[in-house]
């Protein structure tokens, strides 16, 4: 019944084997536990009584535990949560002989290669995925790593931030982190202003350890609040997936600390209260129950997404914003394409695709991607601005539209203009590929 409503099945596992588990006989007896230095199982009763870990470093004990995970995507499991792997005892004897210091750092490695190789297997080459609580170098081959068990305040929530911004500055091109925080229950300010945040994040998951994070246990507006954001994401997902696979053949994180979009910025080496999503669009998280937040803007003229407000940078601003808003800035010089389906994140993204262009100024150009949801080019949109014309060059499927942000037109050749606020819609003439408007 899940599958047929478009749902997938993530189950969560962990390397850990209570003693009562009828897998715990059948490990001991094929060495495929962790030991003591007199060749007993390494046992402890910290989450489970008289609890084993598997030993990764044995190659049969890996087959021996990718074989269970077949086993679980035989019924239907679609993706594994490879939680803990991180909390390794350092008086053990591994199988391949390793020194138990260093075990701390390659064990989630092999814990989360078995997994992934399972899936890969199972699923096709660039179709798997997990949610990774440990990592180390390397770890980027396997995504995706969540922050583990945060706390229900605003400084855990700014802690996540910082400590995302850290793990894409080393080389992890995808990360998340618990909405709403793990540790306690948060309040309706602070699920709000969590929500957004997390739906502006490479990877978006409603999670705590005591109580439910789905939103209308908090109340109507929370509601309210996930819809935006979540419809506001589905929309964003023709650049948002374009972005993934840059992190994927390019190594470039989805989140950007504002230091790797602005090398030469001073102001931005230090900046772990806001960041880049993607090349182009600025994200400022709300830390206060009452929308107060203070960030930094570059050099240029940004535009709000959710307002339409052109700010000027470099500066600093102060702002209070209510829940349904954040500073969400588009970079100027931008073409972002904007996906016509806001009611799931895979669809055709090439299809019916707005081209939103911002603050192009004479001499810009740039040219876009839009990728399918395997990875390849679905369509390329080149923008050029020569003086006053503007011109577009599309090289995809018919139903395109362009939408200048901000900017008059007086003229068009290959297609329609009309005007919506302050903003002026193009929609090209059947079997147009290029068109050229004259600005105002």
């Amino acid at each position: 019944r899940l599958k047929a409503r478009g749902l997938h099945i993530s189950a969560w596992i962990n390397p850990y084997i209570a003693q009562r588990s009828p897998l715990f006989a059948e490990g001991a007896a094929n060495g495929y536990l962790i030991k003591r230095a007199n060749g007993d199982v390494w046992q402890w009763d910290l989450w489970q009584p008289g609890m084993a870990i598997v030993d990764f470093t044995n190659p049969a004990a890996c087959a021996w535990f990718a074989d269970k995970l077949r086993g679980l995507m035989a019924m239907g499991v679609d993706t594994f949560k490879t939680d803990f792997g991180e909390r390794i005892p350092t008086d053990a004897v591994y199988f391949d002989g390793a020194d138990p210091q260093k075990m701390h750092n390659y064990y989630t490695q092999r814990y989360n290669q078995v997994v992934f190789d399972v899936l890969e297997e199972g699923r096709g080459k660039g179709e798997a995925v997990v949610f990774a609580r440990s990592a180390t170098a390397g770890g980027q081959q396997y995504p995706v790593h969540w922050g583990g068990d945060n706390d229900s305040t605003f400084p855990s929530m700014a802690e996540s931030l910082r400590g995302g911004l850290s793990l894409g500055l080393s080389g992890f091109g995808f990360w998340s982190h618990d909405i709403g925080g793990f540790e306690g229950m948060p309040n309706t300010a602070l699920y709000k202003r969590w929500i957004a945040f997390g739906l502006l994040s490479s990877h978006s998951r409603l999670h705590g350890s005591s109580s439910y994070r789905v939103p209308w246990l908090f109340d109507e507006e929370a509601v309210d609040v996930l819809r935006q954001f979540t419809t506001l994401k589905c929309r964003l997902m023709p650049y948002l997936y374009a972005r993934a696979v840059e992190a994927h053949t390019q190594g470039v994180p989805v989140m950007r600390a504002m230091l790797l979009e602005f090398p030469d910025d001073p102001a931005s080496a230090t900046l772990d209260r806001q960041y880049m999503l993607g090349d182009a669009l600025l994200v400022a998280p709300v830390f206060s129950a009452e929308g107060k937040v203070t960030y930094y803007v570059p050099a240029g003229r940004w535009t709000s997404l959710l307002s339409g407000e052109e700010l000027s940078g470099p500066a600093w601003r102060t702002e209070t914003h209510g829940v349904l808003s954040l500073p969400l800035l588009v970079r100027p010089g931008t073409v972002l394409p904007l996906g016509a389906n806001d009611q799931q994140p895979a669809y055709a993204y090439a299809e019916g695709v707005t081209l939103a262009v911002y603050a192009f100024a004479d001499g810009d150009a740039r040219t876009v991607t839009i990728p399918t949801t395997t990875g390849e080019v679905a369509a390329t949109a080149t923008v050029r601005r020569t003086g006053d014309t503007l011109t577009v060059a599309w090289d995809g499927p018919a139903g395109w539209a362009l939408r200048l942000v901000g900017q008059a037109a007086t003229a068009a050749q290959g297609g329609a203009l009309a005007t919506e606020g302050n903003d002026t819609l193009l929609t090209p003439a059947a079997g147009v590929s290029e068109v050229a408007i004259t600005l105002a």
